[in-house]
């Protein structure tokens, strides 16, 4: 079933956010920060992979997420869904499903044997394919998801996730840049606004993750070693 009618954006980013913690897919630790990809030093870690174990804040947010692209790129947008390996693959399939379109997948890496493909499914020149991922940092994997899908001959300029960073300035700019929209239901920002309602940490740590969230170079090169 296709959602048509849902909360206004800042509602579903509140009630994002709310799940998240509810399942404890946000982590914060300021005195032993996370280790992220970069090697660089966080006190915030999130984990979607984990809504998948959860079917109805799962259904939910893939509600959400649908009719979040549908708002903002239109009801006829789109011919395929693609979900970037690993993490973006069931969330793909889930928006594939509401959409009633195909679904695709995007390898990070040709698999290298066989067709050596990056793309698996049937995505034919001309689609109009979203790209679905469970969050973004930067931006930078989308680019190479989006490059794979428009060597296809298809094109691709959105990208939908559930949860989007939201500190680092040029995000928005290198995926505009590269022709591709970005949608989101939630950020960091709505997350530190509901922690600090629902009293979800200590305040010491939440001060720590707002300094974090405003200057996180700054942060990150303070910790470095």
């Amino acid at each position: 079933m296709i959602p048509t009618s849902y909360p206004s954006p800042q509602e579903m980013a509140r009630l994002t956010a709310r799940m998240l913690l509810e399942i404890k897919a946000v982590h914060f630790n300021a005195a032993e920060p996370f280790t992220l990809a970069s090697g660089l030093p966080s006190p915030t870690y999130i984990d979607c992979r984990k809504l998948i174990s959860h079917p109805r804040i799962r259904t939910t947010l893939m509600d959400f997420l649908t009719v979040t692209v549908m708002r903002n790129a239109g009801f006829e947008a789109f011919d395929n869904i693609a979900g970037g390996e690993t993490a973006g693959i069931p969330f793909a399939a889930l928006v594939a499903e509401r959409m009633a379109l195909p679904m695709t997948y995007v390898r990070k890496k040709p698999k290298g044997y066989g067709r050596n493909a990056r793309i698996e499914g049937d995505m034919t020149p001309g689609q109009r394919v979203l790209l679905v991922e469970d969050l973004t940092t930067d931006g930078g994997s989308k680019i190479s998801f989006v490059d794979a899908i428009r060597e296809t001959g298809a094109t691709c300029a959105h990208t939908a996730v559930i949860f989007y960073y939201d500190i680092f300035p040029q995000t928005e700019k290198t995926l505009g840049d590269h022709g591709v929209t970005l949608h989101h239901l939630c950020t960091w920002w709505d997350v530190l606004a509901e922690a600090k309602a629902q009293g979800s940490f200590d305040e010491a740590t939440l001060v720590e993750v707002e300094k974090f969230l405003n200057a996180p170079k700054e942060w990150q090169d303070a910790r470095k070693g």
